[in-house]
């Protein structure tokens, strides 16, 4: 079975955003950039599937600037076989990235999508979702344990209140939570040959997908500034600040 992996170039989750002075967007001038870390579990969890001899290949793909080709280097050097990368320096919105994924499923034919559960950069969780729409597949979102036999993958996924188990048919979708699994970092011998493997370079366009934003970003802005707190000297005046502050009743 071949599993199909989606992975993303974000900002590095260790350094923290800046706004543009003018507040159109966040700086991404001089920002380490980095594979998005739900992505990073996704593509674990399928070479561990690999490992197992559940999967027979691993095709990375990402959609993003000719830059992304380094976090499409990364995936290799830690075990994908192959890299599709869809070339685009327009600000993908999550539908056009589905529809794009649909294309690629269509034509690399995976017996299973993993996708992290959510970028952090834009914080959609929604392709994996809209992924499984169009292509009609069933999904299981939130992955916290993954098993596959023979032709169905069995999901146990995070919801509130505890977890849930399902069990799809494959061709399926699957996105991943924190907790799945822990990345393996790539060796140097992996690195090295992660530059001779295969690397395809398509366009939106090659897919028949216009990437044209349907959302307009009208202002960024820093969050407040979180308030210091006080100390009080016992029970009592703890209560009274809480009832001048109307969060208990007066």
């Amino acid at each position: 079975m071949k599993a199909l992996v989606c992975v993303k170039r974000v900002i590095d989750y260790n350094v923290k955003p800046r706004v543009k002075s003018d507040g159109s967007g966040v700086d991404l001038a001089n920002v380490k950039m980095s594979m998005n870390p739900f992505d990073e579990i996704a593509l674990e969890e399928a070479i561990r599937l690999k490992e197992k001899g559940a999967v027979s290949e691993i095709v990375a793909l990402s959609i993003g600037p000719q830059k992304a080709q380094e976090t499409l280097r990364t995936a290799l050097a830690m075990g994908a076989d192959r890299a599709i990368l869809v070339m685009t320096d327009d600000e993908v919105e999550p539908l056009a990235v589905a529809k794009i994924v649909k294309a690629v499923a269509d034509e690399e034919q995976p017996g299973l999508i993993i996708t992290g559960k959510q970028a952090i950069d834009d914080d959609s969780n929604q392709v994996g979702q809209m992924a499984a729409a169009l292509l009609g597949w069933p999904q299981g979102t939130f992955a916290n344990e993954v098993t596959v036999e023979g032709g169905s993958v069995t999901v146990k996924r995070e919801i509130d209140g505890g977890l849930e188990t399902v069990k799809l048919k494959t061709p399926a979708v699957v996105t991943t939570d924190l907790r799945l699994n822990e990345p393996r970092y790539a060796s140097l011998p992996n690195i090295m040959k992660a530059k001779s493997k295969p690397m395809a370079q398509k366009t939106p366009a090659d897919y028949g997908v216009e990437t044209v934003p349907r959302l307009k970003m009208l202002k960024v802005s820093e969050p407040p500034v979180r308030q210091a707190g006080i100390k009080v000297g016992s029970v009592d005046e703890l209560i009274a600040k809480l009832k001048d502050m109307a969060i208990l009743p007066g």
